[in-house]
């Protein structure tokens, strides 16, 4: 992984998480189809952590840019809330303690990646456009935290998406855009935190090799800017805007890895 490897995985961590487009997916698939080493000859173990770093990176980025909106959070703590975060929390806790090796072994490649885009697109597609929009956040119970909570375990899935299945999960839920925009934030972040200092842990006993603090650095740093000059995005996303556009971006995105898979059978991300 050189420094520019670093540094351009972090300037687009910060829009790819924000949007409902994959940020994982992104973080391989770019790589890949540029033909950078990074994605066919680092280390997959390395690779990984290099990305929970990233999401370290946004996930401070979104603390300090947010940091109103999660005061108010705080303050306004009571039962209805705390249900929402721990319903939410538990099934991709427990999904990723149980799965995440054999999801790390075998959906990795292009061609699951981009079928984690294509299913994920539809999801959010027919959920937005089919889905009552009558709910308030305010409104949202235990049943909407465990399948707000089984959407973050299915974005597991390279290519799914966090954003777009929770997204996806409140719009088939009832809620209006701006308000499932806002449940998808809230329970993203404990998510994100608790995959950071777990993966966090598991780095610093292990080690990096000589050299590879320093691009770790660079991209975590380039991750929190990029996302806090991304957070207007979220504004612009809130305003009752359609999911069509990110389900047509990722379905074109799939398709052009799935050509390139197809001309290229022996290139695959390792």
């Amino acid at each position: 992984m050189t420094f520019a490897d670093a540094l351009g995985l972090g300037l687009l961590h910060g829009p790819a998480e924000l949007l409902p487009v994959s940020s994982s997916g992104h973080m391989t698939l770019v790589p890949w189809l540029l033909d950078r080493p990074y994605a066919t000859r680092l280390d997959p173990e390395l690779r990984k952590a290099f990305e929970v770093a990233l999401h370290a990176g946004t996930a401070f980025a979104l603390l300090v840019a947010l940091r109103g909106e999660v005061q108010d959070a705080a303050r306004g703590l009571d039962t209805r809330r705390i249900t929402l975060l721990v319903g939410s929390f538990v099934p991709p806790a427990v999904a990723g303690f149980v799965l995440e090796r054999p999801i790390e072994r075998r959906l990795g490649t292009p061609e699951t990646i981009a079928a984690g885009l294509l299913v994920g697109s539809a999801a959010m597609a027919v959920a937005d456009r089919l889905g009552p929009s009558g709910r308030s956040r305010d409104e949202a119970g235990a049943l909407d935290a465990l399948l707000l909570g089984l959407g973050q375990a299915c974005a597991l899935v390279p290519g799914a998406s966090r954003n777009g299945m929770t997204l996806a999960v409140a719009r088939a839920r009832g809620f209006g855009r701006e308000d499932a925009n806002v449940l998808s934030r809230h329970v993203a972040l404990p998510i994100i935190l608790g995959a950071s200092a777990l993966k966090g842990t598991r780095l610093a006993r292990r080690g990096l090799p000589p050299g590879m603090a320093a691009r770790f650095v660079v991209g975590v740093l380039a991750s929190f800017l990029s996302t806090l000059a991304s957070v207007r995005l979220i504004r612009q996303v809130e305003r009752d805007r359609s999911l069509a556009p990110y389900a047509i971006y990722r379905s074109l995105l799939a398709v052009a890895v799935l050509r390139r898979a197809r001309r290229h059978p022996s290139d695959r991300v390792l």
